[in-house]
């Protein structure tokens, strides 16, 4: 998981001293996650790439304001999410976005100390779980657990309620845990980040 304290000395440093290298960390830290969560909305890779791009030059732009934002992951998926939904409402493909079209890839598994004891075989599986997620489950369970937002960050994000977030983690817990013979009801509410 990203480290939130690193994050705020990245905004800091492009805030205060206009550091174009904390900028570049910044951008190649969150492109790799933002790209495809707009590609899930705009349905378009090119596009997806541009809107990334153009939501981080804003950044740059009003660089001096960033220090000012205190979760920046959260900021940017809903700068990046806005950006796509103006996007399709210019080009008047005023579809709504349905969450359940939403293919989302899963990259990764935490390297953290604890999951380390994971067996390889075990993150595949969990992997493999995790790809055979429903759409919305798969997409809050990563906005959950690989950016670190809050249910209450997802539900606004997503325009859903805190209660349907936590019931699509539960759903996710319950999966994973069957799948490598975990009993997860106990867990699932320690992992809840009301």
């Amino acid at each position: 998981m990203r480290k939130l304290e690193n994050i705020r000395l990245l905004q800091q440093a492009i805030a205060c001293f206009d550091d174009a290298q904390a900028y570049k960390q910044l951008f190649l830290l969150f492109y790799p996650s933002l790209v495809p969560f707009a590609v899930s909305i705009i349905r378009s890779r090119e596009l997806a790439e541009e809107i990334v791009s153009d939501v981080f030059v804003k950044i740059w732009e009003k660089r001096h304001q960033l220090d000012k934002v205190e979760n920046l992951p959260f900021y940017l998926f809903t700068a990046v999410k806005n950006k796509c939904i103006t996007r399709l409402n210019d080009a008047k493909n005023r579809a709504e976005v349905d969450i359940t079209e939403i293919n989302f890839e899963f990259k990764s598994i935490y390297h953290d100390p604890e999951q380390k004891m994971i067996s390889a075989e075990m993150i595949n599986q969990i992997q493999a779980v995790i790809q055979e997620l429903p759409p919305r489950c798969k997409l809050i369970f990563k906005l959950v657990k690989e950016e670190g937002l809050k249910y209450k960050e997802v539900a606004e994000l997503l325009q859903l309620s805190v209660k349907t977030v936590e019931n699509q983690m539960s759903l996710a817990f319950k999966k994973i845990g069957t799948a490598i013979n975990f009993k997860l009801p106990h867990l699932t509410t320690a992992f809840s980040k009301n």
